[in-house]
């Protein structure tokens, strides 16, 4: 992966064969995790929810959320993929379950992006069988172009357009996840 600076701030990146610029900056990021987790603090105080990050982009997200949650709460992850390269193969595997009894349980989905909503919708037919209580979804981003579920989608952070991103956490076939900011596909 090559970073290329203009001044202090990254404007372009290249991950892999292909070339990304700067989209979200991290303290962009920052402000939208804590504003979402604001809202969880108020709404969940009295659940001891389980949060549910899914793997692997939700890594990052769910660290930084999880440190300004000032409720009760247990964090937990499932590893799905949908994604080959930069598209989505329309199935879900299940890489790694989750192994927490959620019967009567209030269970908040944690996603670092919702597109399709495919992998959502997994998820929530695989928790509903194991009698959760609520099922909620925090997505620090969601494209609403590209989401084809009627799941609600309960917190937001930022709404994005329709585009490949990479960065904190998001990645292009396992790259680039460590990018401090997001970087959008340049399109030539």
């Amino acid at each position: 992966m090559q970073v290329v600076t203009k001044g202090y701030k990254m404007s372009t990146v290249t991950v892999k064969d292909k070339e990304f610029e700067l989209f979200i900056q991290s303290q962009q990021i920052a402000s939208a995790v804590s504003t979402m987790a604001a809202q969880m603090n108020l709404e969940l105080k009295n659940s001891k929810p389980l949060f549910l990050a899914v793997l692997n982009g939700s890594f990052l997200f769910a660290a930084d959320l999880l440190r300004n949650i000032k409720v009760e709460c247990e964090i937990s992850f499932v590893k799905l993929a949908s994604y080959q390269g930069m598209a989505t193969t329309g199935n879900v595997n299940q890489l790694i379950g989750m192994n927490e009894d959620v019967k009567g349980r209030t269970v908040v989905i944690l996603e670092d992006i919702v597109d399709t909503g495919t992998t959502l919708e997994k998820l929530f037919v695989d928790l509903e069988s194991k009698q959760v209580a609520s099922i909620k979804v925090a997505a620090l981003l969601f494209k609403p172009e590209a989401y084809t579920g009627n799941r609600k989608i309960d917190y937001v952070g930022i709404e994005v357009p329709n585009n490949f991103l990479v960065g904190y956490g998001l990645d292009y076939d396992g790259q680039g996840r460590n990018l401090e900011h997001i970087y959008t596909l340049i399109k030539k």
